[in-house]
């Protein structure tokens, strides 16, 4: 929270694409187009300050960017069952206290609706390759499964219901390409395992004021080892 990373054009454009397909009435009161002007020239000058003077508290998009999130929009809006999931309640908030380490947590979702007798938890993700096995790469190494273990246990705690969680992937290419997965149980018990960790973690490093980095919590110098197979040469 103190050292807040600069957003990557990558995390703003999904910014932008959830909001569009997710909240289009109050898009404009979070982002602004950039204008496609010469700088060069006076006049390009005078609108890119006039457009500064507009864009304070505000997240800067170019046109192609909104050109690509519409059409990604469009995509969902023409898949069925993307279109039936995402009419539940949007962008809604939880909050609820970790009954093993007494700690606050939240997590907001997407989307939270009811098909059926299922409620489900619905996660809007855009990608660059939206079929089953590469996506399931990106799942573990993006932390897809502890989100799914973490807002499926906010969303139990206050509805005191098992929820199931759902992830809809579009692609960020034409034909903007739609996959619709289920987290399942073993994904989701991986992602609790997870939880777990961190949040003792968190509580251990709360409750000492011992906010350990890369030399762990006793302060250990780590072993710099070749890798094996170059330790294979060697010997």
């Amino acid at each position: 929270k103190e050292n807040p990373e600069e957003p990557t054009p990558s995390l703003v454009f999904g910014q932008l694409f959830h909001a569009m397909a997710l909240q289009p009435d109050t898009v404009w009161e979070q982002f602004i187009v950039a204008p496609n002007v010469d700088r060069r020239t006076k006049a390009g000058r005078e609108a890119f300050a006039d457009f500064e003077s507009q864009a304070e508290g505000k997240t800067v998009v170019t046109v192609d960017m909104v050109e690509q999130a519409t059409d990604m929009c469009e995509a969902l809006n023409n898949n069925e069952f993307a279109r039936k999931l995402l009419k539940g309640e949007k962008e809604k908030s939880f909050f609820w206290v970790d009954e093993m380490t007494n700690e606050e947590c939240k997590c907001r979702t997407d989307v939270l609706t009811e098909i059926g007798e299922n409620l489900i938890i619905v996660d809007l993700k855009s990608a660059d390759c939206a079929e089953t096995e590469a996506f399931m790469k990106s799942a573990i190494k993006y932390g897809y499964d502890f989100q799914s273990a973490m807002y499926s246990e906010g969303v139990k705690a206050n509805t005191q219901r098992e929820p199931l969680f759902v992830f809809i992937v579009v692609e960020k290419k034409p034909p903007y390409a739609i996959n619709i997965l289920q987290a399942d149980k073993l994904l989701i018990r991986r992602g609790y395992d997870l939880l777990r960790e961190y949040l003792g973690i968190y509580h251990e490093c709360k409750t000492t004021d011992n906010w350990w980095g890369y030399l762990g919590r006793y302060n250990q110098i780590n072993n710099l080892a070749l890798p094996a197979y170059l330790a294979k040469e060697v010997e």
